[in-house]
């Protein structure tokens, strides 16, 4: 599917956001230069599909933001959604602040820390969903993400195609956490090539 017919009315914002990425994000380091040319298809795109399993009107947190993916398409897609992205590195969270302003996206907030921080957890509060994408291995993953999230909130991460054998290796970790029964979706299929790959996790405890 085109760019503009998935973003619809808030395609420019989705384009501004590529163009940003392309410039600012590659010379300061935040994308690799190879993935310029492809940055629609296995970022932008990639990321916003995730969409597809938040309910609508939901308070979202995104860890270890980055260049603001997936936090940032998933805003752009999904204005219904109050999201905070949660960046530990100055640089990266300076940009990300830059990219909220330029778009003018009033539904996200920009917060330096680590999400496993006790000051993080208690600016943010409680959420209803937890997203990150290439963040850290899922029972490290799991300390970070469950606490931040009400009884019955979901974390919802972009994994790869091992993601059942890191789920078999880390279930101790991720029960320990708080967490319940696993999910492993796939997503975006009629937007994307190769849909995006999610690991859904409820917090039960």
């Amino acid at each position: 599917m085109k760019p503009e017919d998935y973003f619809g009315d808030r395609y420019h914002l989705a384009e501004q956001y590529h163009e940003l990425l392309a410039t600012d994000g590659s010379t300061r380091g935040f994308i690799g230069p190879r993935e310029v040319p492809r940055l629609w298809e296995r970022h932008i795109l990639n990321c916003a599909v995730l969409e597809e399993a938040i309910p609508q009107g939901v308070k979202v947190a995104d860890i270890g933001s980055g260049a603001g993916l997936p936090g940032i398409p998933l805003a752009i897609r999904r204005p219904d959604l109050t999201i905070t992205l949660i960046e530990p590195l100055l640089k990266r969270s300076v940009f990300l602040s830059e990219v909220v302003d330029k778009l003018a996206l009033d539904n996200v907030t920009v917060l330096r820390g680590r999400a496993e921080e006790k000051a993080v957890r208690a600016e943010v509060g409680l959420v209803d969903v937890v997203t990150s994408r290439a963040v850290a291995p899922l029972g490290r993953l799991a300390g970070w993400s469950l606490p931040l999230l009400r009884k019955g909130g979901k974390m919802i991460a972009l994994k790869g195609s091992s993601v059942a054998e890191e789920l078999e290796r880390d279930d101790k970790e991720i029960k320990k956490a708080g967490g319940g029964l696993a999910e492993i979706r796939l997503v975006g299929q009629d937007v994307v090539e190769e849909p995006t790959t999610l690991i859904i996790v409820p917090r039960i405890k």
